[in-house]
Formats: structure tokens, sequence, C-alpha cells
């Protein structure tokens, strides 16, 4: 590049046509003159043409003034030159700098027309510049002359204007200081109107006026009267605050606040605000208790206003306790609620005034410290909460634990429950507070009263049981413990103004907290009328029938299968799953069925006795405390199984005992009756289960007072323990167990048992809600309680209905009978032996009785299953037994006994419905087996255990001589009496 640059430069210039055409396209650029302009545009050309010259040119000649034209198209050059190429290029340059050439002499020329008329503007206001110097210049000129013409005039005006406003400044201010010395006046008038922010407001602005007009000697005095009337107000302003604490008011409260704004002292006011709180809470009870003890003194000694709260609280009576304790409550409510209403009204102000804040952010400064102060203002009335309840919940309690309730009535106790109960929910709602002060002073006089209580209910119970002649009450079939008093509760929701059991079933608040409900009027510690007076119980039948048609349809035989309840429908239920077998069921079975349920009642109503519906009245009154006092639930729940425990012992030690003679005039032989019935009892047959057994023996340790009298001698452990207890009862001697007409006494027992199922029904019933509140630590307790206790209440039909089943059919006769029967025919009988007809007439005699005692009470089915099962069992029993007493058999004689017992059979399933036939098997075996080989009966002799050390024994002497010999004898008997040595 250098070297080509030294080359044009050492050939020099040639003409400057030509030196034009060699300069690059930005050197040789020259704003062409008007006659080139002309030539140009009167040069024919074609503006297309033009244009996509121009089009054609590199983007980067237009790139910035400062490019180098020449520099760039040097370097374009190819390293070996052409000079055809050179030249071409350079002809196409030069017709694109003409085409630029033109289009600039175009764009010249279209803009001249403006570029003149822009000049004739420009020359227009150079006229007009001209013209304005020219009136500045006179307007100074005159400016002058009227300077000088005026002067001395305008200041002598000035100064008499200037001595004018000082004269009438100094009337101002004598007319102010006159009014700061009449100040006082209004302040004492707006003191007595309360308006406490208008009185400082005033007050403030005298001080700074008297601040201005210091230099004034009347006015130093005035200053420190002003200062004492401020404090003056402050100390009225102290008062006016103490007023909130019992009886709020939002306008009252708004000028209390914002005269201590007005005197800065916002915080301090809310210190104060808490202190006339605690002494509000103190002189509130105070005066509450202290009016009751001095109302009931009958006088006005004052020796009572000098005793402590603590003390004063033992001076209220027994009569004046609930009163004072509701209007206590009252009182504290009054107190608690302006407390709630204090923080509302500060909550409300803080809303009120973020807006405001948000609306105009000007004073940074005032806006944080207002913000600071309602920050403290938040913190304190949060805190402030806990404290103000636990001063109520001390002096509650001081006034709880200074009497002693133990001898209160139950409905009395109640309401001090309640009152409590409602008023731990104001400590809830008001601060969030689980009141365990309260709930402890509330649980002491709770288990004291319950327990005296408790003992005192035990003590009736035992009188209504030692009373109760087991006769059944009617109730109507649609019964159900709901429908008593006690359990109102359990169907209502609980309202804050009324009692659980008092309160209506349409006060439904579940989101409207007390003092929502309260804030504007009213009080939850009102006392309500007693809602019971206004319902009666509707659960008794007319008669024992819920209606005379029913009365007259009760004793028609059934004539439709609708008739049937869906209990006797099924063939066969089972008596521990309830399952019902997978077989049809026939119509004859139904109507056989309506004869085995001894139903005279179409209506099932509930059986039950007086005694059981007060125990249950029972149960509702001590779920009803248990209810409203949560902490002593375990407590109640214990109190409640004893009831359960006492009336199972009860019903056990009346019925189901077998200690009493059996007066049938056919038991001459009493001595083996006895013997035989404990043979059965040993079988297995009439005993409880072990679960009850240890259930009854529970009880009678922990529950019944087995001493007839106190030792004297006895330590206080003892008699401590004792007092827990409570003496067996004693059955009526109304109450007859020992006639055979009555079937001994089964009316009684099925009123007395099934009472009991029903009451074990009606504590499945209550589980949940017994659950819902027993604490997690003692539910164990309860889960044993229903398991061991309450699900053996049904176990007690089998031990008491036994005692009828043996005594209500002669079986003894039976064995007589049998014992006359010749067993060692050679012949193969026909005709069956007469003791069993003799048995089945027994049992037809049973069927009739039963018939009987069914038109007193309904016998429910499950009750006959277990009385035809006992008896059936019995008799099967006592065939074995009889059939053990046989000295020598034959062949022929086993088959009488098939025949028999086949005979037996038969009969006896047209009298019960029971499938199948109970020990059917048990009989059928015990005569097979006199059929068997030496080796098969060994085997037989094992693994039949339930039978006796006897009936085998006779067994294998009966087969001696037939089919054993003695040898093959003493190897059965040997086996026999392996299996009996465990037993002994």
């Amino acid at each position: 590049m250098q070297k080509i640059k030294s080359l044009m430069t050492r050939q020099g210039l040639r003409s400057p046509q030509e030196s034009v055409h060699d300069l690059s396209p930005i050197e040789s650029f020259r704003i062409p003159s008007k006659e080139e302009l002309r030539e140009l545009r009167e040069e024919p050309t074609d503006p297309q043409a033009q244009q996509e010259i121009i089009n054609s040119i590199e983007e980067v000649y237009f790139s910035n003034d400062s490019f180098d034209i020449v520099k760039y198209e040097l370097e374009r050059l190819p390293p070996v030159l052409s000079l055809q190429e050179l030249e071409e290029y350079r002809d196409k340059l030069k017709q694109q700098q003409a085409a630029v050439s033109k289009k600039v002499a175009d764009l010249i020329l279209e803009k001249q027309p403006a570029y003149v008329q822009e000049l004739e503007r420009v020359t227009s206001l150079q006229t007009g510049l001209q013209l304005a110097a020219v009136i500045c210049t006179n307007g100074r000129r005159h400016l002058n002359i009227a300077k000088e013409g005026f002067t001395q005039t305008s200041l002598g005006l000035l100064a008499n204007q200037r001595k004018r406003q000082l004269l009438i400044g100094l009337l101002k201010s004598l007319r102010t200081i006159k009014t700061l010395q009449r100040t006082d006046v209004r302040l004492s008038e707006m003191l007595e109107e309360e308006d406490y922010p208008g009185a400082i407001q005033l007050c403030l602005e005298c001080q700074k006026a008297a601040s201005t007009f210091k230099h004034y000697s009347c006015i130093s005095e005035l200053n420190s009267k002003l200062q004492d009337t401020l404090e003056q107000i402050e100390e009225q302003l102290d008062v006016a605050l103490s007023k909130i604490c019992k009886n709020f008011d939002i306008s009252h409260y708004t000028k209390v606040q914002q005269a201590y704004r007005l005197l800065g002292k916002t915080q301090t006011a809310m210190d104060q605000l808490h202190m006339h709180f605690t002494q509000a809470i103190h002189n509130t009870v105070f005066q509450v208790v202290l009016g009751y003890v001095e109302l009931c003194a009958g006088n006005t000694d004052t020796k009572f206003q000098k005793l402590q709260y603590k003390d004063l609280c033992t001076h209220i009576t027994s009569d004046s306790y609930i009163p004072c304790l509701a209007d206590l409550c009252k009182a504290l409510w009054e107190v608690m609620l302006s407390y709630y209403r204090t923080m509302q009204w500060h909550e409300n102000h803080d809303q009120d005034e973020a807006v405001a804040v948000s609306s105009d952010g000007s004073n940074v400064i005032g806006t944080e410290e207002n913000s600071f102060d309602r920050s403290y203002v938040k913190k304190k009335l949060e805190h402030g909460l806990s404290r103000i309840w636990q001063d109520v919940q001390l002096k509650v309690k001081t006034y709880l634990l200074g009497t002693d309730l133990s001898n209160f009535k139950y409905d009395d106790f109640i309401f001090v429950l309640d009152v409590t109960s409602r008023l731990m929910q104001v400590g809830e709602e008001f601060c969030g507070s689980k009141s365990e002060v309260l709930q402890e002073s509330i649980r002491k006089q709770s288990v004291n009263y319950f327990k005296t209580y408790h003992r005192t209910r035990l003590e009736e119970l035992r009188m209504f049981l030692e009373n109760e002649t087991w006769e059944l009450c009617p109730v109507k079939s649609s019964f159900s413990i709901l429908q008593l008093h006690e359990f109102k509760f359990m169907e209502q929701s609980r309202s804050p103004s009324v009692s659980p059991s008092k309160q209506p079933a349409s006060a439904i608040s579940t989101t409207v907290t007390l003092f929502e409900q309260y804030c504007n009027g009213g009080n939850p510690f009102e006392i309500q009328a007693d809602s019971k007076d206004d319902e009666t119980e509707d659960v008794l039948a007319s008669n024992g029938y819920e209606s005379d048609e029913q009365e007259k349809s009760a004793y028609q035989e059934y004539d439709s299968d609708s008739d049937v309840p869906e209990e006797l429908k099924r063939d066969y239920v089972d008596e521990q799953t309830g399952d019902v077998p997978v077989k049809s069921v026939s119509r004859e079975t139904l109507r056989s069925r309506k004869r085995s349920d001894y139903n005279l009642n179409k209506v099932n109503a509930p059986i039950l006795t007086n005694t059981t519906l007060n125990v249950i009245r029972l149960v509702g009154k001590y779920m009803q405390m248990m209810n409203i006092l949560k902490p002593i639930a375990f407590d109640v729940i214990h109190f409640m199984s004893q009831l359960f425990d006492y009336y199972l012992y009860a019903v056990y030690t009346f019925f189901g005992r077998n200690d009493t003679p059996i007066p049938s005039s056919s038991f001459s032989t009493s001595n083996r009756e006895q013997h035989s019935a404990r043979q059965f009892e040993s079988t297995g047959l009439g005993l409880s289960s072990s679960r009850l057994r240890t259930t009854l023996n529970r009880i009678q340790e922990s529950l019944i007072d087995l001493e007839v009298s106190a030792d004297p001698t006895g330590t206080l452990t003892a008699a401590e323990e004792r007092k827990e207890k409570v003496p067996s009862p004693h059955l009526s001697h109304l109450v007859v167990l020992t006639s055979g007409n009555s079937l001994y006494g089964l009316a009684e027992r099925v009123v007395a048992t099934e009472s009991l199922v029903f009451l074990a029904e009606q504590f499945e019933f209550l589980q949940p809600h017994l659950d819902a509140v027993m604490p997690a630590a003692k539910k164990p307790f309860l889960q044993q309680f229903y398991s061991q206790t309450v699900s053996t209440a049904s176990e007690l039909r089998k031990p008491v209905y036994w005692i009828v089943a043996a005594k209500a059919i002669d079986y003894e006769q039976m064995l007589l009978l049998m014992a006359n029967v010749k067993w060692d025919v050679k012949e193969i009988m026909s005709q069956h032996n007469i003791y069993v007809d003799a048995l089945l007439k027994e049992f037809e005699e049973f069927n009739r009785r039963l018939n009987e005692v069914s038109k007193r009470v309904r016998i429910p089915l499950p009750v006959s299953n277990i009385l035809w099962e006992h008896c059936i069992r019995l008799a099967n029993r006592t065939l074995v037994e009889g059939y053990a007493n046989v000295k020598k058999c034959s062949n022929e004689g086993r088959a009488l006994m098939q025949l028999d017992f086949q005979q037996f059979l038969m009969k006896l399933e047209k009298l019960t419905d029971i499938r199948p036939i109970p020990d059917k098997e048990f009989v059928e075996t015990y005569i097979k087996a006199y059929y068997l080989t030496e080796n098969d009966m060994e085997r037989w002799i094992k693994e039949h255990r339930e039978y006796s050390t006897k009936q085998l024994t006779n067994l294998v002497n009966v087969c001696l001589g037939s089919h054993i010999n003695k040898k093959a004898r003493q190897k059965l008997l040997a086996a026999i009496d392996d299996i009996d040595r465990p037993k002994r």
C-alpha cells in the first residue's frame, strides 16, 4: 500500500479533471454549483437505475465521517493487480459518485423554497427585537421620573403604617393576657362535662401562650397556676380511667385515651389501667362476698370489713353460697368484658390509624412514635390477659374452697359445677387458658362431694335392692335412656348461659364466643329457670301396654307371619355369635317358634325394674357431672362401674347361688338329690364361666363388706377400707323362690337377670361417650371394665336359670324308675320303657308352667332356650347316670336303651325348637360304647373324659363276660384309674 501511495506521488498530478477522477469517493465529494446542479438535473437519467446504483454502494461508506475511504479501497486490492479490472472497478465507483451527486443536487433543489421562507422569518424577528429595545428605553426613563417625584411621600406613609401595626399587636397581646386570666373558669366547666381532651388542649395552649408572653410580669404567676391545673386534670383523668374497669363506655374511653395522648403519656395510661383492673377485681369480689356475709349475719357489725377475703369466704352459709357464687361470677364477668372491649377498642383504633397513615405519610417521625406506642399498648394488653385471668381464678378458687360442699344437694352442686365450667369456658375464650387453678380446686371439691354422694347412693341402692320385689316396670317398647331427664344433655348442644341439663335444643352457637354474644348486654351467669319443669317424661306404658288395643291383642294367638318378630323367624341363632345357618325356614317351624318364644306381648318392651331405672338415672347424673367437669372423669366412671358391679353382684347373690333347699315332695331322698345336683355342677353344666367367677370375686373383695359388725379393736386403715365398701344385700322376704308352681321364682329371675342384661346394654351404648372423656392413661381401666364385667352380664343367665332347670324336673324319680327296668333281656323289645313317658310328662308339665309364667312376664327367646337347654342336658346326664347304674345288660338291653332314647328324642322335639338336642351324642356314644372291642374300648376311654369314673367303670363291668374277659377288664380299669388320678 505504501509503495502504491509513493508511486502516485512520484507521478504527480495530471489535469484537474483527471485528478478528481483519481480521488476516492469521499475525497472527491463536494457540493456542486448551481450550474452543475442545473446540468445534472437537465441531463436525462433513469431514476430507477440511479436508485439501484445508490443501493449498490456498500454500507461501510455511510458509517461515519472519520472513515478512511482510501485505506479501505487499497486494502481491498487483490495481491495481483490487473489494469483492466482496476479500470472497471474505478468506472463503477465513478457511476456511484455521480448517482450520489445527482441525488444530493435533487434534494438541494427540492428544499430551496423552504430555505428562502426561513430566511425571511429571521429577518422579521430581527426587526421586532429592535422595536422592543426602543420600548424598554422609554419605560426606564418614565420610571426614573416617577421615582424622583414620589419618594418622600411614600416613606412617610410606611412609617405611619408600621406604628399602626405595632399598636394592633400590643392590643392583641393585652386581650390574650386577659383571656388567660379567665381560663381557669372554663377549665373547671370542661372537667365537669368530662371533656378531658378539650381541657388538656386548652391548658396546653394556655401554657404555650404564657411562655410567649413570659416577658410580662403578670404572666409568671399565671404559668404556675396552669401547671397546678394540669396536674389536677391528670388526677381526674386517672379516676375516669378506673371507671372503665367495671363499665366500659366507648365515648368515655375515647376521651380518656385522647387526653392521655395529648399529654404524651399513652404508655403510662396503659400501666395505670392494668393496676386499676387488678384493684377492681379485688374490690369487686370483696364487696360481693361482704354483702352476703353481712346479709346472712343480720347485723351491721363492721368486724367483717376488717377480715381478709380468704377468711370472709368461710363465713358464707350454704343457703347463700350459690347466689353469692352467681353474683361473684357476674361481677367478674363485667370486669373481664370491660377488658375485652378495651382490647377491641384498641384493635379498631389501630386499624383506623394504619389506614390514615397509609393515605398520608408526610410526618414520618410522628408516625414512628405512634407505631411504637401502639406496639407497646398491644403487648401490654396481651400480657395483661393472663394476669387478669390469673387474679380471677385465684379469687374464685378461694371462694370455692372456703365452704365444704359435700352435703349439698345434687342439683345445687351441679349448678356450682356448671357455673365453674362456664367460668373456665370464659377463661379459655379470654386468654386461651386451661384454667388449671380452677380445675384443681373444683376437682378437689368434686371428688370430696362425689365420694359422699356416691356412698349415699350405694346405700340407697342396697335399700332398693333389698326391698325390690322384682316386678316388671312397664315401659314403652320405644323406651330409650335418652328420654330420661338425666340424659337430656347428651342430645342438646351446650349453650353458655344454660347448664347442660337445662339447654334448649335450639340454642346452637358453635362459632359465636361468649364475649361476642354478650358484648352489648346480658350476662352468661344469669340464673336460668329449670327447663325440666316444662317437660314431662313419657316412658311408662299404661298397664304394661302402650294402648288398650295392644292389651286386648296381647293374649291372642299369632295368626300371621307378619306378627312374628324378626328374631323368631330365624330357624336357629347361635347364642355366642348370633349367626343364622343357611337353611330354609318352613311355615311349620315359624308356627312352632311362635309358641317357643313365650311372648304374650306383641310389643317387645324392655324388661327392667324400678331399681334398674334408678340405677340408670344415677348413671345419667354421674355422666352429667363428668360432662361438666372432665378432670374427674376417671373417679366418676369408677363410681359408675361400682353401681353396675353392685347390681350384678346382687342379682347373682339373690338368684345365682344354689344354696336354697328344694321343697319338692317327690324328692324324699334329698341327700341323694343334692349329691346329684353337685355332680351335675361338677360337669360344667350350671357353673358360670371363669371370667364371671373372677368378676364376682373381684366385686366381693373390693366392694362388698362381709363383716356383720365393726370390730372396735380394728385398725384405722381397716375402718377406712370398710367405709368404702357396702354390705351384701339380702333378698326381700316377699320374693318366694321355693314354689314349684311358679317354677321357683322364674318370673322374678327373668326380671332380675334380663334387667341386668338391659343395664349392660345401656352401658355398652354409653361406652363411646365415656371413652371420649376418659383420660388416656386411665382408658385401660374402662376397657377392662367393659371386657370383664359389662360383657359378663348375659353369662349370668346360665347359673340363674340352671337352678330352675335343676328343680323343675324330677330327675330323682326318673333314676328310681330306671333302676326297676330289667336290661338283661334276651329278645329285642319293640315297646319303650315307662320311665320315658314319665320323663316326657315332666317336660310337658314344665312347658305348661313356663306358659303360666309367661302370662306374668315376657320370656325372651334366649331365656327360654337356656331353660330348655339346661333341662335337656340334665335329663340326658340323668339318663347316662341311670344307664351307669345297671348291673347286668345284654345286647338286646342295649338296643332297648337306644329305643328308649330315640322315643324320648322324638317326643321332645315336638315340645321344643332347640336344634340340635343338647348332649344327644353324650347319651348315644355311651350306649354304643357297649359294643366296642377291648382295644377300641381302651382308646375310647382315653378319648372320652367327659364321663365320670363311675360311669366308665360300670361300662367295663357290664361288658365283662360278653366280649371282655377278666384280664381285659383289669387292663381297662387300670386305664380308667390313670385318667382319674390327675383329678384326685
